[in-house]
């Protein structure tokens, strides 16, 4: 995810920029850069780091030109630097662009580029479209070069594109990334988001997939792929600029649930092959070094120790390796068995978590491989590690993980097919039809992230309770932790997730009249086992909430609230599961008065013991 604005505007292009970038730089804020049509040509100004190291000493009097597009990035392809850092040129410095997005096929495009002498000085995989703009654009045909640039594309992208012989033009394009559009008294505007455009306007198209729109002096015209143009009237935007920034959610972590079904498809493009082979080349593994690892260990803390977990069910599932799970702080601070035969997991979301950091450390100094599931571009974790497996979540900025919970789950399903595929333990054609399972996960996510308002009756039943049990079997027992961990965290109730068989263990003796307990009891091995825990809770007063499949016509006997949530296969399962949990905590939160976005004691990253 990162931040793009552009601008046309009738003085001090580089102040508007500036501005619109601030309110974007949730986005992303590994590096940023600026560039504004001057008497002089295009000047670009980059910076890496946070959008303060570019506007420190920022010379506004030299950006003070009419036209100019900015962009805040969070990396995906090439490390953060200022060599990076977009506005992106081709090599004749004619165009001059920003992107949101992953282009699938760069590898490709940029090879049949460099074959007819254009040459690349970046590692991005956004250069390639300003140069196949360049080479493509007939005359000043620039809506056209973008029109045939797009037909060529394969991925998701949102890009607002400069020519150095038409200063007085911007054309932006989308597919699967957001672009909305300004509409100003003899001003326009482009972003990736609203709250750029509202201190000028609050006059908003919102511009749908496949649509080309290009901006002048005189108006906005939007078009289709065919040269169409397409009438839409401007939408009235009424949020005020602090609602803007949360994308008129009253939370972050609201909004960052709502993003979860574009986090799956982000997480999956560029990784499955038209066939279903899983392609992750950035772990560096070939099948020599596949077979030579005899025993995986995942570590995490939190929330990616509850990834991890599921890690452990989908490898032994998948390719059939040994999973140890542990957790850094313990992980570091006892005798390991670890050599060159050892594959070590590191699953962090910033990649700056300290107890997983030490744990990384140990295991290459026993002489392991190691690889991080990571969010963060150029964090510790990514580059410290033998290879890196990206989530590509985009930034969370709610304490509470959720978006980046669901991306280490892709990345983990996608790790444990790639394995097993390389071990020869899954077919391709068995490859095809899982992956086509994954590519499904993002309807079922958005589906009930729309039946969101199922929950309430059980939010108004227990939003009041000051003690919760879930339960969970198999696959699914990570993701009761998980949701435990989710109320605790935000609502302050005290929560506990455990092994649904562990009941007769010690939490029975919890259970009294009106306790609740939510009980994951999706379709898979161990669904009659989950019924008759369920039966043995009622049968002590207990009250439940069952999370079951929407097409379950036998769920178990006697529960209270169902939760229903779309069939899928078991080991996809957790991916879908825990998005009720999510917000089932967010709304007794809420309901509760308290502090969602920063709750009380705790910090987004543990970067300290």
């Amino acid at each position: 995810m990162c931040g793009i604005v552009g601008c046309i505007v009738k003085e001090q292009a580089g102040r508007v920029l500036a501005s619109g970038l601030e309110r974007l730089e949730y986005r992303g804020y590994d590096s940023a850069g600026i560039a504004v049509v001057t008497d002089d040509g295009i000047r670009v100004r980059r910076r890496v780091g946070k959008l303060a190291e570019l506007l420190d000493d920022f010379d506004y009097d030299a950006f003070d030109g009419k036209v100019g597009i900015g962009h805040t990035r969070w990396a995906t392809h090439g490390k953060p630097s200022e060599g990076n850092a977009h506005p992106i040129q081709d090599d004749t410095g004619d165009v001059v662009l920003v992107h949101n997005g992953i282009i699938e096929n760069y590898k490709e495009i940029r090879e049949e580029l460099e074959g007819k002498g254009h040459v690349f000085a970046t590692e991005t995989d956004t250069e390639v479209i300003a140069h196949l703009i360049s080479e493509i654009m007939q005359g000043d045909d620039l809506e056209g070069a973008v029109r045939e640039t797009m037909r060529r594309l394969k991925g998701a992208y949102a890009i607002v594109v400069l020519h150095r012989r038409l200063p007085d033009r911007l054309v932006g394009a989308r597919r699967d990334s957001p672009l909305v559009a300004g509409i100003g008294e003899g001003e326009y505007f482009l972003a990736s988001d609203i709250p750029p455009l509202l201190e000028h306007t609050r006059d908003v198209l919102l511009l749908e997939d496949g649509e080309i729109v290009s901006l002048t002096p005189e108006g906005v015209r939007v078009t289709d792929l065919e040269g169409n143009t397409i009438e839409r009237q401007p939408k009235e935007i009424e949020w005020n600029l602090l609602q803007a920034e949360k994308g008129g959610y009253p939370h972050f972590m609201l909004k960052e649930i709502h993003e979860q079904g574009v986090v799956v498809n982000d997480s999956l493009l560029g990784r499955i092959a038209e066939d279903g082979t899983v392609r992750l080349p950035e772990l560096d593994m070939d099948a020599d070094a596949v077979a030579a690892i005899d025993k995986i260990v995942i570590i995490g803390c939190g929330t990616s120790w509850h990834s991890a977990l599921i890690g452990k069910f989908l490898i032994e599932e998948l390719a059939e390796i040994p999973v140890e799970v542990d957790i850094g702080s313990e992980f570091r601070y006892r005798r390991s068995i670890l050599g060159p035969s050892t594959l070590v997991l590191a699953i962090t979301q910033s990649g700056e978590t300290a107890d997983t950091l030490a744990s990384m450390r140990k295991a290459r100094a026993h002489g392991a491989r190691t690889i991080s599931i990571c969010n963060v571009i150029g964090s510790t974790a990514s580059r410290e590690a033998d290879g890196v497996v990206y989530t590509q979540a985009g930034p969370e900025i709610g304490v509470a993980s959720t978006k980046a919970f669901v991306s280490q789950l892709i990345v983990l399903n996608l790790l444990a097919l790639h394995l097993g595929s390389m071990r020869g333990k899954i077919t391709r054609e068995a490859s095809k039809e899982y992956t086509d399972e994954l590519r499904a996960v993002r309807g079922r996510v958005e589906t009930l992230i729309e039946r969101a308002d199922e929950l309430d009756p059980i939010v108004d039943s227990y939003k009041h309770v000051d003690d919760f049990l879930y339960l969970g079997r198999g696959i699914n027992y990570p993701i009761a932790l998980e949701g435990a961990l989710k109320l605790k965290e935000i609502s302050y109730i005290h929560a506990e997730g455990y092994p649904a068989g562990e009941l007769k263990h010690g939490p029975i003796a919890l259970i009294e009249e009106k306790m609740p307990v939510l009980a994951v009891a999706t379709p898979g091995e161990t669904y009659a086992k989950i019924s008759s825990n369920i039966d043995q809770v009622k049968a002590r007063g207990g009250e439940v909430i069952a999370v079951v499949a929407d097409d379950e016509a036998n769920p178990p006997m006697g529960v209270d609230h169902l939760i229903r949530v779309p069939r899928c296969r078991e080991t996809i399962s957790p991916i879908v599961n825990v998005v009720p949990l999510q917000i089932l905590s967010y709304r007794i939160a809420v309901a509760r008065g308290c502090d969602v976005d920063q709750p009380r004691n705790l910090a987004k990253s543990v970067t300290v013991e």
